[in-house]
Formats: structure tokens, sequence, C-alpha cells
């Protein structure tokens, strides 16, 4: 979903782009990894690759690990030993969603999920690893090519007539393209260090989704809100999930656009391409 999204960005400024997959190689193979990286000599990585299922991270911790925290070594590994700079994409998870305010890059992490544990221990591989690189910490994707929440939600509204959405969960929703625009501009910038970078403005999953349905004019499914132990999930959320943008804003990269605005571009997109 969000490499489908860089890659034409990078393209449009004139890099020479390798965009890999799984059927290229493994990154959970480290020897696969350095062979790929050998072969292709990359100035610079970005590291989008992850075991990203919250539930089934928590059903199986030894992938999670796996994939999110020993595969990021070895793309960390092969970056040190070929010099390439990496940009590794986190995740808002890696904090207990405790507090009282949003998040700023140099709080303390506490994830108390195994998804925000793996990602956490990937961004520490990262920062042993590798001397030139930027650990971008996003939160609630949604865009074109994969699945995310506002399809999800379209989908279901198109099925049944009541909606039950959890309300104690917030973040800030943030829309592929502006995210996949504002990493480009990180790495143009030389940046060093972490940096949150996610849609402006807060809000729940229930008002997301009222938001959602609203502009889809959808306006006949009821959307009804519900707890987090209603949901009854096997990974345990973030209640407070807001990042603060702070790096971004001190270094003048400017602030991702509101998430009402992704929303409306994303809608706009789905219905281009009905």
């Amino acid at each position: 979903m969000l490499g489908s999204v860089l890659l034409p960005c990078l393209d449009k400024d004139g890099h020479q782009v390798h965009g890999v997959d799984q059927k290229d190689f493994d990154i959970c193979d480290a020897a696969a990894v350095q062979h790929a990286f050998r072969e292709t000599r990359p100035d610079f990585v970005f590291h989008l690759a992850a075991f990203a299922d919250v539930d089934g991270c928590e059903l199986n911790p030894a992938k999670a690990e796996q994939v999110n925290a020993q595969g990021t070594r070895n793309v960390a590994r092969a970056c040190a030993e070929t010099g390439a700079g990496l940009l590794y994409v986190s995740t808002d998870y890696v904090f207990d969603g405790n507090a009282k305010r949003p998040y700023r890059e140099d709080d303390c992490p506490h994830p108390e999920s195994a998804y925000g544990l793996s990602k956490l221990r990937g961004e520490q591989y990262v920062q042993a690893l590798v001397p030139r690189h930027v650990i971008a910490r996003a939160a609630w994707l949604f865009g074109p090519n994969g699945k995310n929440f506002v399809a999800t939600i379209l989908r279901l509204a198109s099925e049944r007539p009541e909606l039950r959405i959890v309300a104690d969960q917030r973040g800030s929703p943030t829309y592929t393209r502006h995210l996949a625009s504002k990493l480009v501009q990180l790495f143009a910038a030389g940046a060093r260090g972490v940096f949150h970078v996610t849609g402006s403005g807060i809000c729940s999953w229930f008002e997301f989704t009222q938001a959602i349905v609203r502009a889809a004019d959808l306006a006949a499914v009821r959307v009804t809100p519900i707890t987090s132990l209603e949901l009854a999930r096997p990974a345990k959320r973030p209640e407070f999930s807001v990042l603060e943008n702070g790096r971004l804003a001190d270094g003048q990269l400017g602030l991702l656009p509101h998430w009402t605005e992704g929303l409306a571009q994303y809608l706009e997109e789905l219905r281009a391409g009905r």
C-alpha cells in the first residue's frame, strides 16, 4: 500500500529506483538480502516490509520477531556493508497509549503488543547498525492498493445497515500519498534520526467512520460506538495513539495535511477508479 505510491514519487524526482518485494527475496533470509544488495549497490533504502497484522503478530509473536526485528536487522546489516542510508517505517504501537498528550519523538517507547515490540526492536537494529538512518513512525494508514480501514468500512457499509465501531481509541489517520511525499522530502533533506509522520488532526475510529460514511453519501448506514473491550481483539491497542510531529515542525519540513483532506482525495481516487 505504501510502496506503490512511494515509487512514483521517487521516479518523479529523477532517482533510479529498484522496487523489490517478497518475490525478489525474503528479508528473513540474510544471505538473500546480502546478495540483492551486492547486486544493486543502493545508495539509499526505504524499508517498508513488515508483518503488519497486529492480531496476527499477537497470535504468532515468533513470526513478528522474525520479520519485523530480525528481518530489519538483515536489511540494516546489508545497508551497513554497502554504505547505504536507510529509512525505516515504524509505528505508533511502540508506545503504550496511556499518555495524556501526543507522543514526542524522544519519549521512551513502551509497547504493549507483540507487533509494537517487534517494530521497536527493528528500530533499535537500525539505530545500532546504520549511521545514516531515518526512523519514520506513522499510524492509521489508508490509501490505494492495499487493505485499509477506509476500504473495509466502505465494503461493510454496502453489506450492513449498522456498523459497530470502537470509540475509545484515538489517533491520526494518514493518507499514504501524503506520507510518501513526506518520506521523499526527508530523504532529499538529508534528515537523520526519529521523526513522527502522521496526518494532522485527531479522531477516534468511530469518528473516522462517521466521516467516511458521510463523505461517501452512505447516510442510511447507522454508526454505533462501542468499547475496545466489546470488540475483544487478541492484541491490546493503544487508547491514545497520537504522535506529535515535532521534528517536522522544528525542521521547517512542514506537517502533513489534515486527515480529512486525505480521506477526500482517497474517496475521489476510488470514484475515478470505478
